[in-house]
């Protein structure tokens, strides 16, 4: 998972990983006392309910703008798609992150921003790329054949709905990768006081274009106020960047969010960021 700001390097994006085995999309601990946080405080050591364990399914992506047969790419090798289809309706007439797939899109400084679920078959390549990036991989941990950064999504989709990894395209034009995940569902949450219905954050700016210039800020303010609008049951997205990267720490900051506590996890030491729906109109 990452982080990243437009400010940021796409590697500096990957700010927001737990590391091998413990991301959203997987269920293994951290090793950790499961009921204290970094200072004693208790923290939620949920377990999903039987009836919320589901898979996503059905239509959960983009439509490529032009025919089947068309590659039409930009210069950063990608292609124009056109946000369509449903996500997957699961038991209950809902999933554990309030159907991602469904929320539309959000108006950013910069254009608009549609977040549509992965579909591995087709994004795969771009994400791919991305994730070989130098300076990518230094956060992420990704790079390599195709079939690791496989690996990290299918854990994802067909897991129990706790993260959705997504692509975002900015007017039409896929240029981001995000995983929306359940925080207090995470591992994270043994590592801070977390409260029911906590967001997390991650984010990676593919194209080097696309760094450097404030686009990341941009994005995470409208994504972290898209996800308070769409999920009022979330009061507080929250965000874990490497300590170490301070463009990424710095985006943060200007999309609203505040610095509240240093925490140590199994490959890092991070920043817990912390958006209250509470302060949103203020910061």
């Amino acid at each position: 998972m990452l982080p990243t700001d437009a400010s940021t390097d796409a590697g500096t994006a990957r700010a927001t990983r737990l590391g091998p085995g413990s991301g959203p999309g997987s269920r293994t601990g951290t090793g950790s006392d499961p009921g204290a946080g970094p200072d004693g405080e208790d923290t939620l050591d949920l377990r999903l309910p039987d009836e919320l364990i589901a898979l996503f399914a059905g239509d959960t992506g983009f439509r490529d703008g032009n025919s089947a047969e068309s590659t039409a790419e930009s210069t950063a090798g990608t292609r124009t798609w056109t946000p369509g289809g449903t996500q997957g309706v699961v038991p209950g007439g809902d999933d554990l992150l309030d159907r991602v797939g469904g929320w539309g899109p959000v108006r950013t400084p910069t254009g608009v921003l549609h977040l549509v679920p992965v579909r591995a078959e087709r994004d795969l390549p771009l994400i791919h790329r991305w994730m070989n990036d130098p300076a990518v991989a230094a956060f992420w941990e990704l790079a390599g054949p195709e079939s690791v950064v496989e690996d990290h999504l299918l854990r994802q989709i067909d897991g129990d709905g706790r993260s959705v990894p997504c692509l975002g395209a900015l007017d039409g034009i896929p240029m981001s990768y995000w995983e929306i995940y359940r925080a207090d569902l995470d591992p994270l949450a043994r590592h801070y006081p977390a409260r029911p219905h906590d967001t997390g954050i991650h984010l990676l700016i593919g194209g080097v274009a696309d760094r450097g210039r404030g686009l990341g800020s941009n994005l995470l303010r409208a994504v972290a106020d898209h996800v308070l609008a769409k999920r009022p049951s979330c009061a507080r997205v929250v965000a874990e960047p490497d300590l170490r990267n301070t463009p990424s720490v710095s985006a943060f900051l200007s999309a609203g969010f505040r610095l509240a506590a240093e925490v140590d996890l199994p490959d890092k030491r991070a920043a817990l960021m912390i958006r209250d729906r509470s302060l949103r109109d203020l910061l």
